[in-house]
């Protein structure tokens, strides 16, 4: 076993989950690789302390500049928002640092590309943070597709909704502000990604975007939102089939709406992440009268599932996917190897995302410009 030093930079929501998955990685899978957390970065001296003290980490900074040049940290995580990615890993890879960086990968296209740049120009592990497509349940879709289980994929449906904004009385925040903190910045990304993952890259869509509650409270009287709550896409994948993917923050009813049906020519998959240790398959056999679909209870069967439990039907949760995502990231830098997905299939998401906005401002179809080479 080998010690390996971690920065992360934020340490709210997913700089919490990130430094959870770091110190537990290494007993749950037993990796070679063994994370020590050397330094939380914050916006705040006070706020950075917080977090050092809550988390274990042995020390703190408000400034990522100075996480990123500590030669502690051997890997940085990029847990902050969008628009501070590019730069933190821009001068990590300068120093031949490792990152795993959040979803959506840069602020813009962009930002995007020129983060791939830097990544391949370093000769450096890269990995984009997309968690939900790690669960076994998903993994395990990705597994019965590939080996042809349900044939030929001739239809996707995907969506990630859910309902924090709802409510039109909630006040205009950061989460109102500017396109990264809409629905296309923040929830589209991972149905996305787990698009791409499971049928394919996208040759053309169409799409529409749109802003349900225009206007919110704000201090000095209704504030004009200036992103959209909820966004559709049609497409037409490079291997022929049809799709539909939805997004929205402002489903009624829906928590983590992360859930896709795929229909093939011997079957299909039906799975939603509010019920994620189960997968629906149904498959083209046998009488009529006996074929439905059938609920598969994750297990130590399925993908990265034993190391958390020997227990059929005892279930993951979201923590869980971030400890896997640290294991796989790992993994990479053990081997050095990439895992996908590296910055550059998040790059493919942010290039439909893009196309997306595209489209549904000129109200038409568009190509999606060629989808890059993966470690898919």
């Amino acid at each position: 076993m080998m010690k390996i030093g971690i920065g992360i930079v934020g340490g709210g929501y997913m700089g919490k989950a990130h430094a959870v998955a770091m110190q537990a990685v290494g007993a749950v899978f037993n990796t070679r690789l063994r994370p020590v957390l050397e330094m939380v970065c914050a916006t705040t001296p006070a706020s950075a302390e917080t977090y050092r003290q809550a988390y274990g980490f042995s020390r703190a900074t408000s400034d990522w500049r100075v996480l990123v040049a500590d030669p502690l940290v051997q890997a940085v995580v990029i847990a902050s928002p969008q628009e501070t990615h590019r730069a933190i890993a821009e001068a990590a890879f300068a120093l031949g640092k490792p990152v795993l960086c959040e979803k959506p990968l840069g602020a813009s296209l962009g930002d995007s590309a020129a983060m791939v740049a830097a990544a391949e120009m370093a000769g450096v592990i890269n990995m984009t943070g997309f968690n939900y497509v790690r669960t076994p349940a998903t993994q395990f879709a990705r597994q019965l597709i590939a080996t042809g289980q349900i044939g030929d994929v001739v239809w996707f449906r995907g969506e990630h909704t859910e309902d924090f904004f709802a409510d039109a009385t909630l006040p205009a925040s950061w989460r109102t502000r500017g396109d990264a903190n809409g629905t296309m910045g923040d929830l589209a990304p991972h149905i996305i990604n787990a698009a791409l993952a499971l049928v394919g890259p996208i040759a053309t869509l169409s799409a529409e975007i749109e802003t349900v509650h225009r206007t919110r409270p704000g201090p000095n009287g209704p504030e004009a939102v200036t992103n959209d709550d909820q966004a559709q896409i049609m497409c037409r994948f490079a291997n022929g089939a049809m799709g539909h993917l939805f997004f929205s923050r402002v489903a009624l009813g829906r928590k983590m709406g992360y859930a896709y049906e795929i229909t093939g020519t011997k079957g299909a998959i039906r799975f939603d992440q509010e019920d994620q240790n189960a997968l629906w398959l149904y498959l083209a056999e046998g009488p009529e009268a006996l074929r439905g679909f059938r609920k598969i209870l994750t297990g130590p069967e399925h993908p990265d599932y034993l190391p958390f439990c020997q227990g059929p039907g005892h279930g993951t949760g979201y923590q869980d996917q971030i400890i896997i995502e640290a294991h796989d990231f790992l993994r990479a830098i053990d081997t050095g190897k990439p895992v996908w997905p590296t910055f550059r299939d998040g790059l493919d998401v942010m290039q439909i995302v893009a196309t997306a906005r595209q489209s549904s401002a000129q109200k038409a179809w568009l190509p999606v410009p060629t989808a890059s080479p993966t470690t898919r």
